[in-house]
C-alpha cells in the first residue's frame, strides 16, 4: 500500500535556522531516502517553499478565486512530503518517526485512495 508522509512544522523556525543545522537536517533526510530506496520503499518526495509562494484555488458559483498565501493560518505548515510503499500503517509509522522533521514537528501518514480505473 502507498503512503504519504506529509512533513508539517514551523516553517520560520525552519528557514530562520543556522546554514549548517540546515545542512545537518538535509542530509539526515537524504541519507534516509537513500535508506528507503535500497529497500525499494521510497517512491517520490520534495521539500516545499515556503508557505508564501503559496496560492490557494478555489471556485464558487463558478468562479474561480486565487489567494496568496495557504488557505488558513496555523502553527505548523506543510514543508514537503514523502511517497512509500509500505506493507501497513504500523510499518509506514515507523518510517514517519526516521524522519527528522518527526523531532521538531509532526508527520502525518496518510494511506493512498487509489481512483479505480
Amino acid at each position: 500500500m502507498q503512503y504519504l508522509l506529509l512533513i508539517y512544522d514551523d516553517e520560520k523556525a525552519r528557514w530562520n535556522a543556522p546554514l549548517e543545522k540546515r545542512h545537518e537536517i538535509m542530509t539526515a533526510y537524504k541519507a534516509l531516502v537513500g535508506e528507503l530506496v535500497q529497500a525499494k520503499t521510497y517512491l517520490g518526495g520534495n521539500p516545499l517553499e515556503q508557505t508564501t509562494t503559496a496560492s490557494s484555488v478555489r471556485v464558487r458559483d463558478g468562479k474561480v478565486q486565487i489567494t496568496d498565501g495557504p488557505f488558513a493560518e496555523t502553527r505548523e505548515q506543510l514543508g514537503g512530503y514523502f511517497l512509500i510503499e509500505a506493507p501497513d500503517l504500523a510499518a509506514a509509522s515507523a518510517i514517519a518517526a526516521r524522519m527528522p522533521g518527526a523531532a521538531n514537528g509532526t508527520i502525518e501518514v496518510r494511506p493512498l485512495a487509489p481512483i479505480p480505473g
